[in-house]
């Protein structure tokens, strides 16, 4: 994998917004933005925005022993701050966010802590489903990436409805990697296609890494532009690393839940900065992925092969499909 670009941000010497936070808990806010920011955000407009930014949400449980408040309010606050986040970015011009919202390592917490989180996304997913109509007026479509099988039936069947609905809402995409690691991702493609030459749809030569990018949980996104992380952690955490090839990393002190605008627009401008040295590396990775596109369209069964790679993407996506139906209804729980 190629390297990414990194650094490690001081906090910006920028006074927060003084916008008072609303008292209902939502997904979709309106906006707290003064005139200055829109007017730092237009200069910003100026130069390339980035399509596709991930999160790691990191510092809530840091979050609430600075605050002194129980671990379950810094996580409360967590998602507050998601949803104001989410809010900038379509204002910035942010396209397609992907969050980390909770690892499969996460269930080695205290059971305490673990009830706690999954207590908390069963109220938030309901939250999500009550405002499906400012979904759709806002046009975002909501995908919820990772292993469900080691969710709650209840979980299960709020977030295959949120899928369901949004799915074809095409102006914002929200990305909720949830009960997922990279590891677990890429176990799942590989899964999925050698099960495929098991059952005979694919043959060996298939095989290839588009064809596992196009298995993984992500397959409908475009790699992320910019991955910013807060806390002071400077590691990935198991978080997107097949698709990270060529992102920038955005490292802050900042814990999650006092992230602001103006990290998110210090983020957006290092980007600018340093994104043409990731421009470099795609063009290099594309040169490579071409030339080995060349040698496979070179084999007499090209033809047959792409055939049979599309039948099975067909495939694919009608058995998800079709397991989303069955989990709304209740019958496709194991």
């Amino acid at each position: 994998m190629a390297p990414s670009a990194a650094v490690e941000a001081a906090p910006l010497r920028v006074a927060p917004p003084t916008a008072a936070e609303p008292t209902a808990s939502t997904w979709v806010r309106e906006s707290n933005l003064h005139w200055y920011h829109r007017l730092l955000i237009r200069v910003l407009q100026a130069g390339p925005i980035p399509r596709h930014v991930a999160f790691i949400m990191d510092g809530n449980r840091r979050y609430a022993r600075k605050a002194n408040i129980a671990k379950a309010e810094g996580h409360s606050a967590g998602f507050e701050k998601l949803s104001e986040t989410l809010q900038w970015c379509l204002e910035v011009g942010i396209t397609e966010v992907t969050v980390y919202a909770f690892s499969i390592e996460n269930f080695k917490r205290t059971q305490e802590e673990v009830d706690t989180l999954m207590n908390l996304a069963r109220e938030k997913f309901q939250r999500l489903l009550a405002e499906r109509d400012r979904l759709h007026e806002r046009g975002i479509c909501i995908r919820i990436i990772g292993n469900w099988d080691l969710l709650e039936p209840d979980i299960r069947r709020n977030i295959a409805e949120a899928v369901l609905l949004t799915r074809h809402n095409r102006q914002a995409i929200l990305n909720v990697a949830f009960a997922y690691t990279s590891r677990d991702e890429i176990t799942h493609s590989i899964r999925t296609v050698a099960r495929a030459v098991g059952d005979g749809q694919l043959e060996p030569e298939d095989v290839n890494e588009e064809l596992l990018t196009r298995c993984l949980y992500t397959k409908y996104s475009a790699e992320p532009d910019l991955l910013v992380r807060t806390s002071g952690e400077v590691r990935l955490s198991d978080f997107l690393l097949w698709q990270s090839a060529t992102t920038v990393m955005y490292f802050t002190e900042t814990l999650w839940p006092e992230f602001t605008i103006w990290h998110l627009l210090g983020a957006v401008f290092y980007y600018q900065r340093v994104r043409w040295r990731m421009v470099d590396v795609r063009k290099a990775l594309d040169q490579y992925t071409d030339d080995e596109e060349g040698i496979v369209a070179a084999a007499a069964s090209c033809a047959k092969r792409k055939e049979r790679v599309s039948r099975f993407l067909e495939y694919v996506e009608r058995e998800e499909e079709h397991l989303l139906v069955r989990l709304v209804r209740g019958t496709g729980i194991k």
